[in-house]
């Protein structure tokens, strides 16, 4: 109780000679700074631990791709096919943009069209046909 009621002397921080902040307190439960030698022992530690582990390093990334070889292969072809298709749109929207040619696309696709339905659709027996080239491109591809 005693303490409690101590008064403490107020500090005038304005001045550099009054560098005493508290007067009557005591100092020696206050937390201490640590000594100068403490922190390159500090970097030091840490140092080791990053050099251990670059040390490390190929093992860990070896286990890696040993366990995850067909999920980073599955992940890598999912990319290519991105980018790929972005690179593919892209050049396709570059050619449209040229003043003569979107026209002449339309016309060679509607020519196209219209020889696939005419050679194909039109009679039950090139249909037919038509379903087995489809049946065997099917039995080449699936095997």
């Amino acid at each position: 109780m005693a303490l409690e009621q101590q008064e403490l002397a107020s500090v005038n921080v304005t001045t550099a000679k009054d560098t005493t902040a508290l007067t009557g307190v005591d100092t020696e439960n206050l937390p201490k700074l640590l000594p100068a030698s403490q922190p390159e022992n500090q970097w030091q530690q840490i140092s080791d631990k990053v050099s251990q582990f670059l040390e490390q390093f190929p093992d860990y990334f070896n286990r890696f791709l040993a366990a995850y070889t067909l999920p980073l292969i599955s992940l890598g072809i999912v990319l290519a096919a991105v980018v790929t298709l972005k690179v593919v749109i892209a050049l396709l929207d570059a050619i449209n943009d040229l003043p003569l040619l979107e026209p002449t696309f339309e016309v060679i696709g509607i020519v196209y069209s219209s020889w696939f339905a005419f050679r194909y659709l039109i009679k039950a027996s090139t249909r037919q046909e038509l379903t087995a080239e489809i049946d065997s491109i099917k039995a080449q591809i699936l095997g």
